[in-house]
């Protein structure tokens, strides 16, 4: 296990032991805002944006901040232009980010969406979101639109919808095909959007689906469970190369790898900070990170970066 701090090496290097699991975990930069959950971002290039959340108090933010893993630095940008929220969700288009739902400062369900442009620093509110006001929803990006769906409502929700930038214009698409849930993950491997996990009404859900824009249609997948996966919501999910990483979420820390091509999963070690639920998970250049989150009353600031093709170190664990 290597850690850095600031960029400095603190102590380890990885472990040539062949019978680890490849996927070592290595401590980055903190966050240099307040600890939270429940934040919202996306990734424009080599860097990632997040913000918005809930501090210790449960007070809600809407600061917002930019991660750039070649330097490993964060930057404070411009407000998020709408109220302070947190469960929100976002995606990026192109050059530009979009952030909406949510649950403000009252806990009133929000549905305002605004999008982000890093070249001015500046945030332009956008349609509101085509289905009804929510939190804890799920996006992704296929192409040249994003997709937000599921959540909760006062109810749970099983809905999907597509945002169009060119026309400023949300269409309804097929509702997912699996039951209703909130706190689901999901990631894009070669044009198709997978979906899973999540809660419905106590219930950890399991299933797993992939959905294809070019038809409007679910496909069914593996389930994520076997004697050995926790079903689990509020997790992170980011994609690297061809496959999928899934971990974190209700008291896990086992890190699971999805192949999409044989349609399997299988263990790749363990996140190596603190159990949490409500984490930012995200992809640069090879390497998936995880930030924030929250275990009970704490609220974490750490950043952690996972790189698939090292063995992990599991002598100090």
């Amino acid at each position: 296990m290597a850690w850095v701090v600031g960029g400095g090496l603190i102590a380890g290097c990885a472990s040539s032991d062949s019978t680890s699991p490849l996927g070592d975990w290595r401590h980055r930069s903190d966050f240099e805002g307040v600890a939270r959950n429940a934040p919202a971002g996306f990734v424009i290039g080599n860097i990632a944006y997040v913000g918005t959340g809930s501090n210790a108090d449960n007070e809600r933010l809407k600061d917002f901040w930019a991660y750039d893993a070649n330097k490993n630095t964060w930057t404070q940008l411009a407000n998020f232009g709408g109220v302070a929220r947190y469960a929100a969700t976002g995606f990026s288009v192109g050059n530009k980010g979009y952030i909406g739902t949510g649950l403000d400062v009252n806990s009133d369900r929000l549905k305002d969406f605004w999008g982000y442009d890093p070249t001015t620093n500046t945030w332009k509110q956008v349609a509101d979101f085509g289905g009804t006001a929510r939190r804890n929803a799920v996006s992704f990006t296929v192409g040249s639109k994003g997709y937000v769906g599921t959540g909760f409502d006062g109810n749970y929700l099983k809905d999907f919808w597509s945002y169009d930038p060119a026309s400023d214009q949300w269409t309804k698409v097929a509702s997912y095909g699996g039951a209703k849930r909130i706190g689901a993950i999901s990631f894009v491997i070669n044009g198709l959007a997978y979906v899973g996990t999540g809660n419905n009404n106590g219930t950890a859900e399991k299933d797993w689906w992939a959905y294809d824009a070019s038809s409007d249609t679910w496909i069914e997948k593996g389930d994520f469970e076997s004697e050995e996966l926790v079903s689990r919501s509020y997790a992170v999910a980011f994609a690297i190369g061809s496959n999928g990483y899934v971990t974190l979420g209700d008291g896990t820390t086992t890190v699971w790898k999805y192949d999409p091509v044989n349609d399997s999963w299988s263990e790749n070690g363990t996140f190596e900070g603190a159990t949490r639920a409500y984490a930012f998970g995200f992809a640069i250049n090879g390497k998936g990170y995880v930030t924030m989150g929250s275990n009970g009353t704490s609220r974490f600031d750490d950043l952690w970066e996972f790189d698939p093709t090292i063995a992990q170190d599991t002598s100090e664990n």
